[in-house]
């Protein structure tokens, strides 16, 4: 069984974890499967056969045998419901765990999303700088949520999950920001993801792609 991810021929974010193909490449390596990498150009993803893969022309997607997986969601609860390692075997905190990932995407990541959109697709605009302290507050509006449900605890629901995974990699997006430093103990949740050995392969294989000298025209 031979599974294939894309992901960027070279980051926006030059390899610093952002990119949504790290969060699938965490739970790759937390769940112990070899996986190989196609890498695409912006020019690729928006070509036939990628459109193929991913309606949206984005990346990552997954192919597994006949199986094509695209949105990360979708990716990650995927195999951690096909393998074990990310997911409790509890039924009740198995539905925790798969909410904690739906609230990550949903809940936590569109405003913070937001950010990007004021900043460089909006920061044109004569209201941008006005709207962006309305952004910012209601990202911290969820944080303040997040950490009081956190509170002391290593983990958001006993031991370490998809959900974890994946309100860590979006809490990472913060990081440029600032924001993330308003709340120390979200910071730390945060480093505690990044200090899990999964995690650092997965940050190391992304980063060499990115360290790596351009590809010839």
């Amino acid at each position: 069984m031979t599974i294939t991810i894309t992901a960027f021929e070279r980051s926006p974010d030059g390899g610093k974890g952002l990119a949504r193909d790290t969060r699938v490449r965490w739970a790759l390596e937390e769940v112990g499967q070899p996986y190989d990498v196609r890498l695409v150009s912006f020019r690729d993803m928006k070509e036939p056969a990628h459109l193929r893969l991913h309606p949206f022309g984005q990346i990552p997607t997954l192919e597994e045998d006949d199986l094509v997986l695209f949105e990360t969601g979708a990716i990650v609860l995927h195999l951690a419901q096909s393998r074990p390692g990310l997911l409790p075997d509890d039924a009740h905190a198995r539905a925790r765990a798969i909410a904690w990932m739906f609230a990550a995407l949903n809940t936590v990541e569109p405003p913070i999303l937001d950010i990007v959109v004021v900043k460089f697709q909006e920061g044109d605009k004569p209201w941008a700088q006005e709207r962006l302290p309305l952004v910012m507050d209601r990202i911290r509006a969820r944080l303040v949520q997040l950490a009081a449900r956190l509170g002391d605890a290593e983990w958001l629901d006993g031991a370490f999950s998809a959900g974890d995974l994946m309100m860590v990699s979006v809490l990472l997006r913060l990081r440029p920001s600032g924001l993330l430093d308003e709340f120390p103990g979200l910071a730390a949740y945060v480093a505690r993801g990044e200090a899990r050995p999964a995690y650092q392969r997965a940050f190391a294989a992304q980063w060499a792609v990115n360290a790596a000298p351009p590809p010839a025209a």
